[in-house]
């Protein structure tokens, strides 16, 4: 009777192993790849930054205004600016492609207080981003800062132009106009 019982016992594993479904692989993670993802990789690099149309002081030497790392990070998902200006006031931005909404969508934090929000879309030149930025004007007057990123396919360069409106993007005036060139040799830097 026991090697009867014993025997069923087995017999009941051995059809319990075969009939139970083998693990569920996990489905493979989301990636960040594509056109819209890859929409703004000319501007990762190691750049000196000038304004534009000023790259040169008199006397030749360089008028670098801010120096700027670019990197893509977490799988291809983000964009992260580390921006080391010459004169007081770094910061850095968090760029990503959000899928739900179709926008590019950053975010600002500077060595002031607050945080400002972008959004955009690639175009066909570059990217255009648009947030409000509270008391860019000064105490009390926010406005609407555009900017539009163009690589420069010749020259290697990437060129960041920003546009402010106070009428809530009625009309449009120039607030920044940079030229990001990819570093130059570090012994040969000479910043404002």
């Amino acid at each position: 009777m026991l090697v009867s019982f014993l025997a069923l016992i087995l017999a009941q594993e051995s059809v319990a192993q075969t009939e139970a479904p083998p693990p569920a692989t996990p489905p493979p993670a989301p990636t960040c790849e594509g056109e819209n993802y890859d929409a703004f990789d000319f501007w990762v690099g190691e750049w000196d930054v000038y304004v534009t149309g000023a790259d040169r002081r008199p006397d030749g030497s360089p008028r670098i205004v801010a120096q700027s790392k670019i990197e893509k990070l977490y799988n291809g998902c983000a964009i992260r600016e580390n921006w080391m200006p010459a004169r007081p006031n770094p910061g850095g931005s968090l760029s990503g492609y959000n899928p739900e909404t179709d926008m590019w969508e950053q975010t600002w934090i500077g060595s002031s207080p607050g945080q400002v929000y972008f959004k955009g879309q690639g175009v066909r030149t570059g990217m255009v981003l648009t947030g409000l930025w509270p008391n860019v004007g000064g105490p009390g007057r926010d406005g609407l800062i555009r900017m539009t990123y163009t690589p420069n396919e010749l020259d290697g360069s990437v060129r960041q132009r920003g546009e402010v409106s106070y009428d809530e993007g009625e009309s449009w005036g120039p607030s920044f106009d940079f030229t990001y060139r990819p570093t130059a040799d570090a012994g040969q830097k000479d910043t404002e």
